[in-house]
């Protein structure tokens, strides 16, 4: 069974993690670049800063180290389904059979590491038949060595004797009497050593070596809302598949159900012969469990999926999964639909069919500059905190750019009389305003449409009765001349 361990690298300056002992602060993990500075654990901390100025010191947290390192541990069943945490500073993966989907063990090592460094979390890693000797590789051996199956003995001789995990006295007997390599331990008979040292420094070699098993405690993470469907035969009819996929539903909706749970995002993947995957995916905007009107909004998605040469197995995960009570229609409704029951399909159908982009509803932003006044909101988001002013009404149609428009009016501030737009000549009944709006300080000026740093907005209906908002970008007497533009329709 192949093994794959990780162990933190190596750092500048040095590093220390300090501990509070019966009221005196000792040292309670140091990095190699400290170590090499002749700091050790257990040293108190005073001493070891006026030996080592420059180290760094953190308050050593091993609560939060754990919390931490069970977090990584969940997320690496990406590489490996059987993940062991080791102490508070490494993992443990069972690589057997899964290297190959990364092309070959150096690469899914390469892979691994990458990703931690990317996130700001630098490790060593290494590969061997036995979780021992892939402990002893990752920390004492170069940066990502891979043993080749059955040859961890040589790689290990190498290694100081703290490779191979021994408890506290035989660590510190062996280098007293000259033992200093794992090679020299090897070299010696299994009678004397387990004489001298005890049996447990021989069941660490022998476990190091594969003479003996060593058991993992693999961390089961959360269970992810997720069910599986396989078949007997290969299916690819359009029929088969949508009953497959409202089968796989019922089975993970009856399990949200139980747990009083709901989710906002499904996932119907499925699995061909030829190993490749056809993945359908579907939202709610509101959590739910309903597999009946799940499978309504996967249906119409399975035309995209090419079966092959077969489907021989279905998988169904839910996402952003939170607590749903049950149904309840509104006491004042007289029979009529909750809102779960009415809108909520409804929207669900048309974000589906539409996308997420397509469907969506415009609520007030804190903002006076029209423009910027408006965001687009999902259809049943709750309610934004900000109002319609009603003293100052809005168009029902507010433009995504104000269009230009020729205008007559009296000078300086009168509404226009008459105006063009687009070809079309419309003479001015009536008219309000103006209301003036001047550009916010921290932005850019109305981005840059027109001169000046004002609008003057006027509300104004033709003889038609047609109404229009319309505005002044600018003031008579600059530099340049105003300039008028329609920005929206009343309705």
């Amino acid at each position: 069974m192949r093994k794959t361990s990780g162990a933190p690298a190596e750092t500048a300056p040095p590093v220390a993690l300090v501990a509070s002992e019966a009221g005196t602060r000792r040292l309670a993990a140091v990095d190699d670049v400290a170590a090499a500075c002749g700091l050790h654990v257990g040293q108190k901390a005073a001493d070891a800063a006026a030996l080592c100025p420059e180290l760094v010191v953190a308050d050593h947290d091993p609560e939060g180290d754990r919390a931490a390192l069970e977090v990584l541990c969940d997320w690496c069943v990406r590489f490996s389904p059987a993940v062991a945490i080791d102490g508070l500073d490494g993992l443990f993966l069972d690589i057997e059979g899964v290297a190959h989907l990364w092309g070959g063990e150096g690469a899914m090592l390469d892979d691994l590491l990458a990703r931690l460094a990317r996130w700001g979390a630098p490790a060593r890693g290494a590969i061997a038949d036995t979780p021992g000797a892939a402990w002893a590789l990752a920390r004492f051996a170069p940066d990502r060595m891979i043993a080749p199956p059955g040859g961890q003995g040589p790689l290990l001789a190498a290694l100081p004797v703290a490779a191979l995990r021994l408890d506290d006295a035989a660590q510190a007997q062996l280098p007293r009497l000259g033992l200093f390599q794992v090679g020299q331990l090897l070299a010696l008979p299994r009678v004397q050593l387990t004489r001298r040292f005890g049996a447990g420094t021989v069941l660490r070699i022998d476990q190091a070596l594969g003479a003996a098993r060593e058991p993992l405690a693999f961390r089961r993470p959360v269970t992810p809302w997720f069910d599986r469907l396989a078949f007997a035969e290969p299916i690819s009819a359009p029929d088969d598949m949508a009953r497959a996929a409202g089968d796989i539903a019922a089975l993970l909706c009856a399990r949200l159900e139980a747990e009083g749970q709901g989710a906002r995002r499904f996932e119907l993947v499925f699995h061909r012969l030829d190993g490749r995957d056809q993945p359908v995916r579907v939202g709610l905007s509101r959590p739910g469990r309903d597999a009946v009107r799940i499978t309504r909004l996967l249906k119409p998605k399975l035309e995209t999926v090419d079966p092959g040469f077969g489907v021989e197995v279905v998988t169904l995960w839910a996402a952003d999964v939170e607590p749903l009570s049950a149904a309840q229609r509104s006491l004042d409704a007289e029979g009529g639909v909750s809102l779960e029951e009415g809108l909520a399909p409804l929207v669900d159908r048309l974000v589906n069919r539409l996308g997420e982009d397509r469907v969506w509803r415009a609520d007030p932003c804190e903002s006076h500059v029209p423009e910027r006044a408006v965001v687009r909101r999902a259809p049943l988001a709750p309610p934004a905190e900000a109002a319609w002013d009603p003293q100052r009404p809005r168009p029902t149609r507010l433009f995504r750019r104000p269009e230009a428009i020729a205008v007559i009016a009296k000078l300086p501030d009168d509404p226009p009389v008459r105006f063009i737009w687009r070809g079309q000549s419309h003479r001015v009944r009536l008219a309000e305003g103006p209301e003036r709006i001047a550009q916010e300080w921290w932005r850019q000026a109305f981005d840059d449409i027109g001169p000046g740093k004002v609008r003057d907005y006027y509300r104004v209906e033709d003889e038609t009765g047609e109404r229009f908002w319309i505005f002044r970008a600018g003031l008579y007497g600059g530099d340049e001349a105003p300039k008028w533009w329609l920005h929206g329709l009343f309705g």
